[in-house]
C-alpha cells in the first residue's frame, strides 16, 4: 500500500474541474495507493524523467492530466504536484 499525497495547489485547482474530472482523478488516486506510482493502466501514462510521472484524465478539448512523483521508494509514498489542463501542465 502507498501512501499518497496530493499538493496543496492540485487540491486547490481541483476544486475548479469539471466533475467527470475530479471523479477521473478519484479513480487515479485508489490506483496509485493500491498499486504504486506506475499507473500504465491510464491513457497516454508515461515517466516524465526517473521520478515523475504523468497520465490523462480526459482526452479531449481541454486535456486534462494528473503529474506525480515518488517522493519515496523506501517508504512507499507519492506526491501529486499537478492536476489542471495539459496546456499548462509543468512539463
Amino acid at each position: 500500500m502507498w501512501s499518497v499525497r496530493v499538493h496543496d495547489k492540485a487540491r486547490k485547482a481541483m476544486l475548479r474541474l469539471p466533475s467527470p474530472v475530479v471523479k477521473a482523478f478519484e479513480a487515479l488516486l485508489f490506483d496509485l495507493r493500491a498499486r504504486g506510482p506506475v499507473a500504465g493502466n491510464w491513457p497516454n501514462y508515461g515517466k516524465l524523467d526517473r521520478q515523475r510521472h504523468h497520465c490523462h484524465l480526459r482526452k479531449g478539448r481541454p486535456t486534462y492530466v494528473a503529474v506525480w512523483w515518488e517522493v519515496g521508494e523506501e517508504d512507499h509514498s507519492i506526491e501529486v504536484t499537478y492536476v489542471g489542463t495539459h496546456e499548462k501542465a509543468p512539463y
